[in-house]
């Protein structure tokens, strides 16, 4: 998975502008499958409520809250 990707395919998912499946994989640049593995990973791994809406057409976040993607170092 490429992080790059993935973090645009984040972005539009909070901008509620991914359109489709298959507008967001010609968005950033990856294949239809591949959209479906990063809701998979959002939803399975990182435990995002992700889903796809109809009225928007786009791809959204169903509760309010924030993704962290970097490293917090604990106190010793």
């Amino acid at each position: 998975m490429n992080l790059d990707k993935i973090k645009y395919f984040i972005h539009l998912v909070e901008k509620e502008r991914t359109g489709t499946a298959k507008a967001a994989a010609e968005k950033i640049g990856v294949s239809e499958r591949m959209i479906f593995n990063y809701v998979n990973f959002l939803k399975n791994q990182l435990n995002a409520p992700i889903s796809y809406n109809r009225e928007k057409q786009s791809f959204v976040f169903t509760e309010e809250g924030k993704l962290f993607w970097k490293w917090i170092k604990e106190n010793e």
